[in-house]
């Protein structure tokens, strides 16, 4: 989310500057790469590279052919295949194992549904988008029709006239159906060899921080570094100032019993209490209950937190104690705050993610699931 962040800050940058840019998109994998579709990279003729399409292994060659694109405005797709044993002929050892392909677009600042135009509006509010980025692998030399439309609710972005009428026939229906849960590529061998690459643009992460000691200070910095969004909520005006939280988007201060009537949450919110305060979290956690919110973690030791629990559930309050992680964090040997908020923002990672913490080494087949 943050790299979309970065690309859409230096879109508007050179638009200002009348600096022409290309956008530069990973839209298939196979086999192992650094990067999985959906990772993009700005291009402008003076070499600014914002974003990546790899770990820097790509990044020199894509920039001379983003440079192509932008003189002969021309789509372009280009494949690198790093199982090539000769790794040398990008300038490096690549150390991956799989075949890359990179869609080039050129952006045309002039229309108002290019690529980057698609993503600023997918960034726009914090309902889930769905892009369609189309290419045909066959038809490699051919111009590549590329980012073409975004899906948010019952409104729809783009231009698809310039689409075989068969093709978008196909689409629309597909688009109906598409199951939201992870980014996708389909072929359609019989539509003149096209693949679309359907990818969701989810809302970043929203960050509910209670609590403005300096122990939560690391968890503002962690937070800004992963692009997320940060509200800071505390009772003390002295410590909940926009000096000692600059990363924040907004900061609420009050009792507890009035703070929780102004945040807003949705699927991608998180909730850390971290306040110190035991009758403080005991309000917030009860009104959290409202929300089912998928992460709600606790500071403190395991005794702290049922206590809080009892506390709800005496008043009759039901208790979600599938969302409330506590002790906060994974169990990583944390011991200084910023090793507490690392182990914090890899806990909620895992969550958001679905996945069950473990060495990598210890994982059955590849690192990176179907679809990116």
């Amino acid at each position: 989310m943050k790299e979309l962040q970065q690309i859409q800050k230096a879109y508007e940058l050179a638009k200002t500057e009348n600096k022409q840019v290309a956008l530069a998109t990973v839209v298939k994998v196979v086999g192992s790469a650094y990067r999985r579709p959906g990772a993009r990279m700005l291009v402008d003729l003076d070499g600014q590279l914002t974003g990546a399409i790899s770990g820097g292994c790509l990044e020199g060659d894509a920039l001379r052919k983003a440079q192509s694109v932008i003189f002969q405005q021309k789509s372009m797709l280009v494949t690198y295949d790093t199982t090539d044993e000769d790794d040398q002929k990008f300038g490096v050892g690549l150390g991956c194992n799989g075949i890359i392909h990179v869609l080039i677009e050129p952006i045309d600042f002039k229309n108002p549904t290019n690529p980057v135009e698609l993503i600023k509006e997918a960034l726009k509010d914090r309902n889930i988008g769905l892009l369609l980025t189309i290419f045909s692998i066959p038809n490699a030399r051919s111009t590549q029709i590329g980012t073409v439309f975004l899906k948010k609710g019952i409104h729809e972005f783009g231009q698809v006239d310039q689409l075989d009428p068969k093709l978008w026939l196909r689409l629309k229906h597909e688009i109906q159906s598409f199951d939201q849960h992870q980014n996708e590529i389909r072929n359609y061998p019989d539509l003149g060899d096209s693949s679309v690459f359907y990818e969701l643009v989810r809302p970043s992460v929203r960050v509910l921080l209670f609590g403005a000691g300096n122990d939560t200070l690391p968890v503002a910095r962690m937070a800004d570094l992963l692009g997320f969004e940060l509200i800071v909520i505390d009772g003390r005006k002295n410590l909940s100032t926009s000096g000692r939280f600059p990363q924040s988007k907004e900061i609420i201060v009050g009792p507890a019993e009035e703070v929780v009537e102004k945040i807003e949450t949705d699927l991608y919110t998180v909730a850390l209490l971290m306040t110190h305060n035991f009758e403080y979290e005991a309000v917030v956690l009860e009104k959290l209950q409202e929300a089912m919110i998928p992460y709600i973690g606790i500071l403190g030791p395991k005794k702290k937190t049922e206590k809080l629990i009892h506390r709800l559930e005496s008043k009759g309050v039901q208790v979600f104690e599938e969302n409330i992680y506590a002790p906060i964090g994974l169990n990583i040997g944390a011991e200084t705050s910023e090793e507490i908020a690392l182990s914090i923002f890899a806990e909620i990672k895992a969550v958001l993610n679905k996945k069950k913490p473990i060495f990598l080494r210890e994982k059955i087949g590849p690192i990176h699931e179907k679809g990116g």
